[in-house]
């Protein structure tokens, strides 16, 4: 079957949106793409249209989609790719599209290969098949935990002695939680350290709802965590991360950040909230959230090839 393919713009944002919700009510049987979200992949600043995506069309219908970028100024390029079941032949050429691609921009950074990385539902609507043929393996499990909420009951905590939460307020706060984060996420899987230029694209800083980020403090540590929440996303309210310097782990202050979170969510109406977590983190992260109340929606893996 023959497929148009080309290059996105941000006027197909929409288009794009409704071909991943599509996917999203295969996958996890709702949808949880948001067109904003769409929109900063597509305005991310190391992103040319151009050249790093892919739209493929049966007709006028968007049956597949893909995008590449650069964090690392290295050989690890991240992807996105998404392809409806009926459709595998267009899934497998833009798969072939972004190999290229994602070796040209390593290439650029002075790289003898690209180690490229992709996020996938682990039941997909990509053919595993196809896609483990083309040299593709799981290195990584992700879930997404969701949390049911009641405004009765998720209530502000009270922080004990010499423990403080506070909102972050200005921009000295907001330079402090940047600091926290490539601190507490410095030994992560796959961490990229950015600036707080680009880290504050990353959280699409613009249209974020700064009274939904906390710090964390301790009498003896000072500043010591920070969680970043938003309340954006129509499926639920979300965390997006929530950090502790490796001296602070261990003492609470995690619960109470997350306990935080989730009355504010309350208050606001909210009824659920989720969050992503890296099944093998080793600082205590899905221990806590277990002990939180929150339980698995679904789980993605981390899926990896080297081109060369």
């Amino acid at each position: 079957m023959p497929y148009l393919l080309r290059a996105a713009a941000l006027t197909d944002a929409p288009a794009v949106t409704d071909l991943l919700n599509e996917i999203d009510r295969i996958e996890i049987g709702r949808p949880e793409t948001d067109l904003h979200t769409v929109e900063a992949d597509l305005k991310h600043p190391e992103v040319d249209l151009d050249r790093d995506s892919w739209l493929a069309f049966d007709g006028t219908r968007l049956v597949a989609y893909a995008l590449v970028w650069d964090e690392s100024q290295g050989e690890r390029i991240d992807a996105d790719h998404y392809v409806l079941p009926d459709h595998q032949e267009a899934g497998e050429l833009l798969l072939e599209a972004l190999e290229a691609r994602s070796l040209e921009k390593a290439r650029a950074n002075g790289a003898s290969k690209a180690v490229v990385h992709l996020h996938l539902n682990s039941a997909p609507t990509t053919d595993l098949t196809r896609i483990r043929a083309r040299g593709w393996t799981v290195v990584r499990r992700y879930h997404v935990l969701e949390r049911a909420l009641r405004a009765d009951t998720d209530l502000p905590p009270e922080p004990p002695a010499g423990v403080r939460v506070r909102p972050c307020v200005d921009e000295a706060d907001r330079k402090q939680v940047h600091a926290l984060h490539q601190t507490s996420f410095a030994e992560h899987f796959d961490f990229q350290p950015r600036s707080y230029e680009q880290w504050l694209h990353d959280i699409q800083a613009d249209r974020l709802d700064w009274s939904l980020v906390w710090l964390v403090s301790a009498e003896d540590l000072g500043d010591a965590g920070f969680l970043i929440a938003r309340d954006d996303r129509e499926a639920m309210g979300w965390i997006r991360s929530l950090g502790l310097v490796r001296e602070a782990r261990g003492r609470g202050l995690g619960g109470i950040l997350l306990r935080q979170a989730f009355a504010a969510f309350a208050a606001r109406g909210r009824t659920s909230v989720g969050l992503g977590v890296d099944t093998e983190n080793a600082t205590g992260a899905p221990e806590l959230y277990a002990r939180n109340g929150m339980s698995v929606h679904y789980a993605v893996d981390t899926w990896e090839i080297v081109v060369s």
